[in-house]
């Protein structure tokens, strides 16, 4: 299992279209994975789950993988939410 807490530079944070590009980036993985804010965790391949936490630009939140490409998975979502504010 693996960890990490970032900040979220994306500027509309992880709302709408984002937040769908998101879950679908997570679920081409097969590890677990997780996505928590303010001590909320929620499953990052749930749009309903990641939509709940209302996530902003400039916040933290911790992700977490576990699984066969968990270490592929966490840098992958790593990256959307820290470099990927021009694809959005």
């Amino acid at each position: 299992m693996v960890e990490r807490t970032v900040r979220v530079e994306l500027e509309t944070g992880l709302q709408a279209r984002p937040a769908a590009q998101f879950v679908q980036e997570a679920n081409r993985y097969s590890a677990n994975l997780f996505l928590e804010k303010e001590g909320k965790r929620v499953n990052a391949k749930s749009i309903m789950g990641l939509m709940s936490l209302a996530i902003t630009e400039g916040e933290t939140i911790i992700l977490t993988a576990d699984g066969p490409d968990e270490t592929v998975a966490l840098n992958s979502l790593i990256e959307f939410v820290t470099e990927n504010s021009e694809k959005v």
